[in-house]
């Protein structure tokens, strides 16, 4: 995983969410609340104006899919 985390890393910022909010799903979490945690990485070093809500699904799909795997 990189070091600081961007807009574009969705793989790797999903699984640092399923990581930090285990218990969470994310199909639950308003794309507000997800830019919001996501923002608050401490290794996000991205412009937090430069979300799109394309690049928050694919975000929300990685953390999903881990998610997914890990409460099977």
């Amino acid at each position: 995983m990189p070091e600081e985390l961007r807009w574009d890393d969705a793989e790797d910022l999903g699984l640092k969410l399923a990581d930090m909010y285990p218990e969470q799903n994310p199909l639950e979490v308003r794309f507000t609340d997800l830019h919001k945690l996501i923002t608050g990485l401490p290794t996000f070093v991205d412009d937090p104006s430069k979300s799109t809500e394309g690049k928050l699904e694919a975000i929300q799909m990685a953390w999903y899919e881990e998610y997914s795997e890990r409460t099977q």
